[in-house]
């Protein structure tokens, strides 16, 4: 149930976040990879996201066109582009994560260093699991 009430309220706070951003879900989540991951190549990021490649093709030109992310040459294959994002997409609405943040601070003090090391391997090992099953599903 612990992981239901997590999974709901990361569904919410992110579909609240894309909103405020004037982007969708989908489109909020694939501009986190690209954050966490680096620049990528469309494949690259239907790959990490699990998503068609039509799909994606959709998302790239939405958060485009919000100067999200920007599209840059491949330095090592120039019949490819990559998806980078636009950090001043970025510095204008880091604020928004400022709420989380700060709660977010307020649990971690009662933990200890190890007691969040075993949160962070579930958490880490569950979501390899659920990608998983999300390519299986798109499958």
């Amino acid at each position: 149930m612990a992981g239901r009430e997590l999974s709901t309220a990361a569904v919410l706070f992110h579909t609240v976040l894309a909103a405020k951003q004037g982007l969708g879900a989908t489109d909020e989540k694939a501009m986190d990879l690209v954050q966490r991951f680096g620049p990528m190549t469309a494949g690259e990021l239907a790959e990490r996201s699990g998503l068609a490649p039509a799909s994606v093709t959709g998302v790239i030109g939405r958060l485009e066109a919000k100067g999200a992310v920007r599209r840059i040459p491949h330095p090592d294959d120039g019949r490819k582009v990559l998806v980078e994002l636009d950090p001043g997409f970025l510095t204008g609405n880091v604020h928004l994560f400022d709420g989380l943040l700060r709660h977010l601070d307020t649990v971690y003090e009662g933990f200890t260093d190890n007691e969040l090391g075993v949160v962070a391997r579930f958490l880490t090992e569950a979501a390899a699991g659920q990608m998983a099953a999300t390519r299986e599903l798109s499958e």
